[in-house]
């Protein structure tokens, strides 16, 4: 769990958070607060911060645990679920407010006459890729997630399947 920490913090994820997750994940059963906290030699504050957060990003939840009134906690498991999770809250977190921001630099750039052509088109560029990004994201939480797996499997195959080739990194897709 030591090493899922480390790899979290080189996702900007915080070491105890990613270190509960860990724990929780592979958790036969549901801990609470103070069983992580004796486990990771973490203080109990730091864990509840940390499975706040964890809760905020839907990676983990409370769980009832008959015969017990004190809080109990578990990770989510569907590897999917968590991929899907962590995707949509660095869209939210990212993603999302760079599109509106872009969106209104360029309502601004295009009336501005000081702001160079050149300057506008990277622009309008950014915030085309940005949205195309966006609209392909929402079209991926709609398929299921074996055929996302098939087509993860194949790779480049589907490109060559799709007979568009292995173009130049410049080419734009339709």
């Amino acid at each position: 769990m030591l090493q899922w920490g480390d790899l979290g913090g080189q996702w900007g994820v915080n070491r105890s958070v990613a270190q509960i997750q860990a724990l929780l994940f592979l958790s036969e059963k549901p801990l609470t607060a103070e069983d992580i906290a004796e486990t990771l030699g973490l203080a109990r504050s730091n864990v509840s911060n940390s499975i706040r957060e964890l809760v905020g990003w839907k990676l983990v939840r409370r769980v009832p645990v008959f015969g017990d009134r004190r809080d109990h906690y578990e990770a989510e498991a569907d590897l999917w679920q968590i991929l899907t999770c962590i995707a949509q809250g660095r869209k939210e977190r990212e993603i999302d407010p760079a599109i509106t921001a872009l969106r209104q630099v360029l309502e601004a750039a295009d009336e501005d006459p000081r702001i160079s052509k050149t300057a506008r088109a990277r622009l309008h560029e950014m915030y085309g890729f940005l949205a195309t990004l966006d609209n392909w994201f929402g079209q991926m939480l709609t398929v299921p997630p074996n055929t996302l797996m098939k087509l993860i499997k194949l790779g480049s195959k589907v490109v060559n399947f799709l007979g568009m080739g292995r173009g130049k990194p410049t080419d734009k897709a339709d």
